[in-house]
């Protein structure tokens, strides 16, 4: 081989090399950030301000990483490529989510439990339920607290991979609250761990859960007990693909929601804002990408819903998402549901519940979406 043309190999191979790593950061700067990823159903992070006292203490690099990291070029592609090869080299996990049994992509959790935030998180609910069952007693304010799929789909896991930590931290508050506030859901999905109660592709319970938990819950509470033949359970899309899977970028199975219609229909009213509806279910969000929507038309701020239930009973549900598909279970049960989701919104708590004269309180959240929640702080927050 001719010697000037061998030196000019390694030279061409660096040269490219430089053009695709600045020429790739080039264009992720260049290109317009983007604001909503929709596969991922998150806002992403945008560029940060650049500003001296930022620099010095070094938000403002973090900040700009993560915004690098939101608005990469070609990113889900990239995401996608990267978990295809960890799969082809028999890796277990990627990203925190392990490939476990069944095609279930099942999320690890890692040290979410151990946080300060965590332990603020636990320490602001024992406040916060102490002071209210003072006034409205302990068999009218529940918490569920749902355990994730890694504490009970055990036996999906890959060989020797350890168990959620999250069970521990459900004993925790359990302790750290009044007596009889606490349900124990984690009983209740162990008792069916063979049936499908967590979605292959994303991270909440299925409706079939939800039932098992509400049926136990509504027996303990003195309400009407379901039974599963009370329903016709209708199966509305086969095609969901949800914010795990969207986070490792690939194509697995989808999976199929379900809803679970009463034999005798429940009318209510839901006001949102400016708007009225009588439809507790938003089936034009099962042609879009968040099909779990479907549940509510999905996380809004807070929620007014009237039932014909006539019986003065009048409850505020603290929730995160899991309680979007548990809420149409109570319809019957409630002459008024109010529907609060702390992240979105920016009510004065204290200032709610002592004007609207709640009959019941239920706090419902999945375990580690309570446990990272910045948005707790509001239940002690001006208190009186």
């Amino acid at each position: 081989m001719d010697p000037e043309r061998k030196d000019r190999q390694p030279r061409i191979t660096v040269i490219l090399f430089l053009l695709l790593i600045f020429g790739t950061a080039a264009a992720t700067i260049v290109k317009p950030s983007s604001v909503f990823s929709e596969t991922e159903n998150r806002v992403l992070a945008q560029r940060p301000k650049l500003e001296i006292e930022a620099v010095i203490n070094g938000d403002y690099e973090t900040d700009y990483e993560e915004y690098l990291t939101d608005q990469f070029i070609l990113r889900d592609r990239w995401i996608g490529l990267k978990t295809a090869v960890e799969r082809g080299v028999l890796k277990r996990e990627s990203k925190d989510i392990y490939f476990a049994g069944d095609h279930y992509l099942i999320e690890k959790h890692t040290g979410v439990f151990d946080t300060p935030l965590a332990k603020r998180n636990l320490e602001a609910l024992s406040a916060f339920t102490q002071q209210y069952t003072e006034q409205l007693g302990s068999s009218h304010i529940s918490v569920l607290i749902i355990p994730n799929a890694v504490d009970i789909l055990c036996d999906k896991l890959p060989p020797f991979a350890p168990p959620g930590s999250g069970r521990d931290y459900l004993e925790l508050l359990k302790k750290a609250l009044p007596e009889s506030v606490f349900f124990d859901a984690a009983h209740i999905l162990d008792d069916h761990r063979d049936e499908e109660l967590y979605y292959r592709t994303d991270h909440h319970w299925k409706t079939l859960a939800a039932f098992y938990v509400y049926q136990a819950w509504a027996r303990e509470k003195g309400c009407a007990c379901p039974e599963l033949s009370d329903y016709e359970r209708r199966a509305v899309t086969d095609s969901f693909e949800g914010t795990i899977q969207s986070k490792l970028g690939i194509r697995t199975v989808k999976d199929t929601i379900e809803l679970f219609l009463p034999e005798h229909d429940i009318s209510c009213t839901i006001h949102q804002e400016n708007l009225t509806k009588n439809a507790i279910y938003d089936y034009a969000a099962l042609d879009g990408k968040d099909k779990y929507a479907v549940f509510l038309g999905g996380n809004e701020p807070f929620l007014r819903i009237t039932t014909a239930a006539g019986n003065g009973r009048k409850i505020l549900v603290i929730k995160d998402s899991y309680a979007n598909c548990f809420i149409p279970f109570m319809l019957g049960e409630f002459e008024e549901l109010h529907i609060l989701d702390l992240r979105y919104s920016s009510q004065k708590l204290s200032k709610l519940i002592q004007q609207e004269q709640y009959t019941d309180l239920l706090i419902l959240y999945n375990a580690s979406g309570f446990a990272e929640d910045i948005s707790m702080t509001k239940l002690t927050a001006n208190r009186q």
